[in-house]
């Protein structure tokens, strides 16, 4: 452990990515080192392009934070595995009639506002949050060498923190009926489905084992991780994001989760000053609490996997039924709000990511998988009116403690509206889709400035290397 003055305050600097062109704001820096001053930490930590602070979250977006001995929710999103995910389609570019049939259904199967259907059964969203991936890929006939694509192979092992019997044990039932209902969904906002087609190939090897080629059609989607995500991050303290249906359940659940299996009075104060007081402290890792919390987010995690594989199981068939084709299959799915328990720099720790998402090389990537011979396939987009990238982890991401940001939609905006910034000068454009009844607007396209910038961080440093540059051509959000 690191006992000097000055060597503690090394550890606390940020190790930052950014550049002249784009450089970290001073202020938001300040916002990081204020909110881990006081964290057992386990490396610096760090900034990645699209650095940002959003004023109802706790701490910045695209950051990474390593402790040694306690986890800190608000180190990441309320809801974790909040992800993103890619489809290779093998279909030629559909015509704007097929393209408005099939968001049409997108909408009529996912709508918006939310429908309170209920998708699971409880039974079915326990096994969700036990088994995560493999149970949806049962479910909805998912095969194998899909499953292999996302993030720890969508599942994550509860048996270490208590297992699924725990798990049972100390989660009121009325928290796994409520995570049965809209499972499988998306939304406006930042969440989107886009339509892509792949502009150009830059490794043609590691696109030929991700199968992706030039000119093919694939689609992008970012999506949440379902009611249990968010249920599981505001039973662990007074999160900042606290959305009003959620505080009724919270009214119900929490005390029931916390007070009513406290198994003394130690127990019960102990609860009190962590999850009923204001804020949101850390919890200490290896205390029975710390187990409890590790045990209840590797749930969410599952859940969030299972509850992303759904809803490509459902883009799937859509896509089958408008565009045809003989087969789609999933290039990647990744969360960017996630805590692991993670080995660093030889020792183990929880990270957390958030809105940043993992970027293991080769070498860290489970042996006989396709990412084992390219390392783990990371999506850098941009925006609806930008290229965006598909990219795989570089051998030199162990410095940003294996991570990459998820996106670069803020800095595209501050870019767009620089003093000289121009449009795209092909002059190509995305048809835009809403949820509402409204017809579709043509959107015209920005230069690529803005994620060119974010990716050129991550590429200088070693961070990711390019595979692919996707352009979109329709979109939903």
């Amino acid at each position: 452990m690191l006992t000097s003055p000055d060597l503690r305050a090394q550890l606390h600097a940020p190790r930052v990515f950014d550049s002249s062109e784009l450089p970290a704001d001073p202020d938001v820096l300040g916002r990081l080192v204020e909110g881990t001053r006081d964290a057992d930490l386990a490396a610096r930590p760090v900034v990645l392009p699209d650095f940002h602070h959003k004023s109802k979250l706790e701490m910045p977006s695209s950051i990474a934070v390593a402790t040694l001995d306690s986890i800190r929710p608000t180190l990441t999103s309320g809801s974790v595995n909040c992800g993103m995910a890619l489809l290779g389609l093998d279909v030629d570019r559909p015509g704007r009639p097929a393209v408005e049939e099939f968001f049409r259904r997108v909408r009529e199967r996912f709508p918006y506002p939310k429908s309170n259907r209920r998708e699971l059964t409880t039974a079915e969203a326990v096994q969700a949050a036990v088994d995560g991936s493999r149970f949806a890929a049962d479910r909805w006939d998912v095969g194998r060498e899909d499953v292999e694509r996302v993030e720890e192979g969508g599942r994550l092992d509860l048996a270490p923190y208590g297992g699924g019997e725990r798990l049972l044990r100390e989660l009121p039932a009325l928290t796994f009926y409520l995570a049965g209902l809209r499972f499988g969904s998306i939304g406006p906002s930042n969440h989107f489905v886009e339509l892509q087609e792949v502009e150009q190939v830059l490794d043609p090897a590691a696109a030929e084992l991700l199968g992706v080629r030039q000119g093919q059609v694939v689609l992008q989607y970012h999506a949440g991780g379902g009611v249990l995500t968010g249920e599981i991050g505001r039973l662990f303290g007074r999160r900042k994001d606290y959305p009003r249906h959620l505080r009724a359940v919270m009214a119900v659940q929490k005390p029931l989760f916390h007070l009513g299996t406290a198994r003394s009075a130690a127990q019960l104060r102990e609860r009190m000053g962590l999850y009923f007081a204001d804020g949101c402290p850390p919890v200490p890792r290896h205390s029975d609490e710390g187990q409890r919390l590790l045990l209840a987010n590797a749930a969410a995690m599952n859940y969030g996997f299972a509850f992303r594989l759904a809803t490509y199981a459902a883009l799937r068939q859509l896509i089958g039924e408008v565009f045809g084709g003989r087969r789609t299959s999933l290039v990647v799915d990744s969360p960017h709000n996630s805590i692991y328990e993670e080995d660093v720099d030889g020792t183990s720790a929880v990270v957390h990511r958030h809105n940043s998402c993992r970027a293991y090389p080769a070498s860290r990537m489970p042996e006989g998988t396709v990412f084992a011979q390219t390392g783990q396939a990371v999506l850098v987009p941009g925006t609806s009116r930008t290229s965006s990238y598909l990219c795989v982890a570089g051998q030199d991401s162990q410095a940003s403690l294996y991570s990459a940001c998820h996106g670069a939609g803020t800095v595209v905006k501050e870019f767009a509206g620089r003093p000289g910034a121009t449009g795209d000068h092909l002059q190509r454009s995305t048809l835009r889709f809403r949820y509402s009844d409204q017809g579709a607007e043509v959107t015209p396209h920005h230069d690529d400035a803005g994620i060119d910038a974010a990716v050129g961080i991550l590429t200088g440093h070693g961070l990711v290397r390019p595979v692919a540059r996707l352009r979109p051509f329709a979109v939903l959000n």
